[in-house]
């Protein structure tokens, strides 16, 4: 069985003030990296040690209890110690340590403290470490720390008997940097601390560490949890101490000065803004330091040049360069530093040079393959206008709508000439269109089915494709023997929900997919908080070669995540509908609760797209929306995400929707709890037309359950969905899409991807 929560969080009294450290003052004039800092070098706390273990050896199985109690432990497994003394790598998969019987008996107060780097790869659940007993499969009393949300929680029995200390905020600890951790119990209080500062209090701990099996404890564990389920640590671990009293908050800042200080040393050595003499855009400002993780707040002496925020105004043409100093101060814990950066920005040019350099900046996405209507930018950099001509308005317009030549007609080139202006300056620049000739019309013959596997396996959260035993949409074969199509080097590195659109003339393809990576962390919440902001997109003319994938931002910075991205084509608008769900908040932090809304915006491109604007807000989470056309009418088909109760019958399952508007706000309803009584839930639906028949196709995914199954409907309109029968789905396959193909371009893909 695996550890999980399943228990209401505690309101939390506020964290209690640290007494100052003059830590900071050991990083005056520190130009570059420095080499670690020991625990010796801070001035140590010894009493009341029940174990030590430094973790500093260079070899061996042993890890040496250095509190004079003699509680060595044994490392099991791969042994990978640290060349220079700073720890014991743990693997993973193999790694852990196991220390002594009956470590808390007696103990009334305890104290667990410990430097750790947790891998950017570590799979939860997982435990730091786990000192109790284990029943079965599950833990049997217990105390524990995870990463995964930060907490520390103390037990009798299993999960159910937790009672657990953990910041208001709840979040996780910071991977791929070393963090102090501690956690302090005596009395009624547990109290939790980050790299020496006090982040989480709970007065109501009736449980004391001695009493966990009367004394008697069998299963404590460095890297492995006592549920069996669990995932092993994999990280780093050195200086891991437990004592036989509850530290107080200076004892704690003590042990984490290390850790803070040699953090706020490398990140003030790597922070860099690159080249700060002659600026004339705003600063990208980092506020996490890169190698320790530190806090970085910003000031400038001259906020009319520089704001503190790295926004950038320009002296006015003619007047000197602007100069401002930028003051970084980098936090961990109670150690402070600061660094400072000298900025010139330049003075504003002059209106002739200014359209001269915004014509040489100028971009038109595609215009030497244009297949589809292009975006005209109407500004320009350095505050400038943009109008446009066009030498054959009838094949490219100025607006950027275009009119391929017919098929057989041949390809043909425009000219278009784009005007920069500010005030009586201008600037001009030609570009030349190519413009091939429409597309013959082709019937369709079967059917490319794109898809990622889920976040339970390392290549889970990929693309992989499918293609139908001909035209039977029931009947599939795996391509690229199973393996992903296309995988993530962007963002997260994680693809899921990924759709295709084909666009009106037939020719080119656009494949976006959500940025998430779910493996490894299992944390829905900070996906939803914390996530991404962007879509990732692909481009294609024969649904083999794709682009290189880009990152293109979609939502606005109250957004916590976007979900699930599609799109359709509007005629009308001669531009792309692009819709996917939102977490939106109300504050900068993201905190406190909130739910999914399906957003929209538009494009011609996908690289270009109009501000943000809320299509779906039902009170309630609604995600995972697709959208297909008939005679006029749009069927849109979504997600209910609210708890199944008596009062939502239909919750978590999906819902179906008409309207005459693609972009209307209020749609009519046609059916709720589709697939109600059929499967345990249901989401990401896809839905489809038959190539051959009038007939559509709708897959949904019983989530965590036996995942798509089809479904099928001789009329939209009337919301009544059929289970089909005699299919055979591609293995595992998750929210995705499936789009009709032509003959030449199935066997394209077959010979591709599948040439055996």
């Amino acid at each position: 069985m695996t550890h999980r929560e399943r228990f209401r969080v505690r309101t939390l009294r506020g964290a209690g003030q640290l007494a100052a450290l003059t830590a900071g003052s050991l990083l005056l004039g520190l130009t570059g990296s420095t080499t670690p800092v020991q625990a010796a070098e801070v001035a140590d706390v010894s009493d009341g040690l029940a174990l030590w273990y430094k973790l500093d050896a260079a070899s061996g199985a042993t890890a040496t209890d250095a509190s004079g109690h003699g509680r060595d432990g044994t490392v099991v497994g791969t042994a990978g110690w640290s060349a220079t003394g700073q720890g014991l790598a743990f693997n993973g998969s193999d790694t852990y340590i196991k220390v002594p019987d009956d470590v808390m008996k007696g103990l009334d107060a305890i104290s667990v403290a410990m430097d750790v780097r947790i891998d950017a790869g570590q799979s939860t659940p997982y435990f730091l470490y786990g000192f109790g007993n284990s029943s079965g499969s599950n833990g049997d009393g217990y105390l524990f720390a995870t990463g995964n949300s930060l907490r520390t929680s103390i037990a009798t029995g299993n999960w159910s008997t937790e009672q657990t200390t953990r910041p208001a905020d709840a979040h996780n600890l910071t991977r791929a940097v070393w963090k102090h951790l501690a956690y302090t119990q005596s009395g009624t209080t547990g109290v939790l601390y980050e790299d020496g500062v006090e982040i989480a209090r709970n007065t109501s701990v009736t449980i004391t560490p001695g009493a966990i099996g009367s004394g008697i404890t069998t299963a404590n564990y460095l890297g492995r949890s006592v549920y069996s389920g669990d995932k092993l640590f994999k990280g780093d671990l050195r200086d891991f101490r437990v004592y036989d009293r509850a530290l107080a908050a200076s004892d704690v800042e003590r042990l984490a000065l290390p850790v803070a200080t040699q953090g706020v040393a490398d990140d003030r050595a790597a922070l860099d803004l690159g080249d700060t003499g002659a600026v004339t855009a705003d600063l990208d400002l980092p506020r996490t330091g890169t190698a320790g993780g530190s806090a970085i707040t910003w000031a400038s002496d001259d906020t009319g040049v520089v704001s503190d925020t790295g926004e950038v105004t320009r002296p006015a043409a003619g007047e000197p360069d602007g100069h401002a100093t930028l003051t970084a101060t980098l936090k961990k814990g109670t150690v402070t530093a600061t660094r400072t950066f000298d900025v010139t920005v330049r003075a504003a040019f002059d209106d002739a040079t200014a359209t001269r350099l915004a014509a040489e900046a100028l971009e038109v996405h595609n215009v030497d393959d244009v297949r589809g209507n292009l975006t005209l930018p109407a500004a320009g950099s350095y505050g400038t206008a943009v109008t446009w001509t066009s030498a054959r308005a009838d094949v490219l317009a100025a607006d950027g709508v275009v009119h391929r030549p017919a098929h057989g007609t041949g390809a043909t080139t425009v000219d278009l000439t784009a005007t920069v202006t500010k005030g009586v300056a201008s600037a001009t620049r030609v570009f030349t269109a190519k413009i091939p000739e429409l597309p013959a019309q082709e019937p369709l013959k079967g059917y490319l089915f794109s898809y990622f596997t889920g976040e339970g396996t390392s290549d889970g959260e990929q693309l992989y494709a499918a293609l139908s035993q001909g035209n039977d949409p029931l009947k599939w074969r795996e391509l690229n023997d199973g393996k992903p199509v296309l995988t993530s080097t962007l963002g997260e590195r994680g693809l899921r929900d990924p759709f295709i659109i084909r666009s009106p003339e037939g020719d080119k393809f656009y494949q976006i997919a959500t940025d998430l990576r779910i493996y490894g962390n299992g944390d829905w919440d900070a996906a939803q908080r914390r996530g991404s902001k962007s879509v990732m997109v692909w481009e294609s003319t024969d649904l083999v070669h794709w682009t290189d994938q880009r990152l293109v931002r979609v939502s606005p910075d109250s957004a916590g995540n976007t979900w699930a991205p599609e799109a359709y084509y509007d005629s009308g608008l001669g531009a792309y509908v692009v819709f996917w769900a939102s977490k939106l908040y109300g504050d900068e932090a993201h905190s406190g609760d909130t739910y999914n809304r399906m957003m929209y915006a538009t494009t011609r491109d996908f690289y270009t797209f109009s501000e943000p604007k809320v299509w779906i807000d039902r009170g309630y989470s609604v995600i995972d929306s697709t959208v297909i056309q008939h005679d006029g009418t749009y069927f849109r088909l979504s997600k209910d995400e609210r708890d199944n109760s008596s009062s939502t019958p239909n919750s978590k399952f999906v819902f179906e929707e008409r309207s005459d508007s693609l972009l209307d706000l209020s749609w009519a309803p046609v059916a709720e709890g589709i697939g109600k009584g059929e499967m345990s839930a249901a989401e990401g639906p896809l839905v489809f037309k038959s190539n051959t028949e009038d007939k559509w196709y709708a897959f949904l995914d019983e989530f965590g359950g036996r995942g798509y199954l089809p479904f099928e409907t001789t009329d939209l309109a009337s919301g009544t969905w059929t289970p089909s029968t005699d299919y055979d789905l591609p293995s595992r396959p998750r929210h995705g899409t499936v789009l009709p193909v032509t003959q030449a371009e199935y066997d394209r893909l077959l010979r591709s991807y599948q040439p055996s």
